[in-house]
C-alpha cells in the first residue's frame, strides 16, 4: 500500500509532465510567427534621403544616443526648409 506521501509525488510528478507539454505546445506558434511580422514592417520603411545624408554626416561626427537623435532632427528640418 502506497503511502500520501509517495501518492502525492506520484501526483505532482504526473502533473509537471503534463504541464510542461502543454505550455510547450501552446507558446511555440505564437513565438515564431511574431519575428517574421516585425522584420516585414522594418523593411517596408523607407529612410528619405534628407535622413539618410544627416545620418552620414551624425557618423562622421561620431554622435551617439541623445546627441544624435537632437542633431538628426535639427539636420532633417533644416533640409527640408531648404527645398
Amino acid at each position: 500500500m502506497m503511502t500520501i506521501s509517495s501518492r502525492a509525488a506520484a501526483a505532482a510528478f504526473a502533473s509537471l509532465l503534463l504541464v510542461s507539454s502543454a505550455f510547450a505546445q501552446s507558446t511555440t506558434a505564437p513565438a515564431a510567427s511574431e519575428p517574421a511580422a516585425k522584420t516585414e514592417k522594418k523593411a517596408e520603411k523607407a529612410h528619405s534621403p534628407e535622413s539618410l545624408d544627416c545620418s552620414k554626416q551624425a557618423d562622421e561626427k561620431g554622435l551617439h544616443g541623445k546627441e544624435r537623435k537632437k542633431f538628426r532632427s535639427a539636420c532633417i528640418k533644416e533640409a527640408k526648409a531648404k527645398k
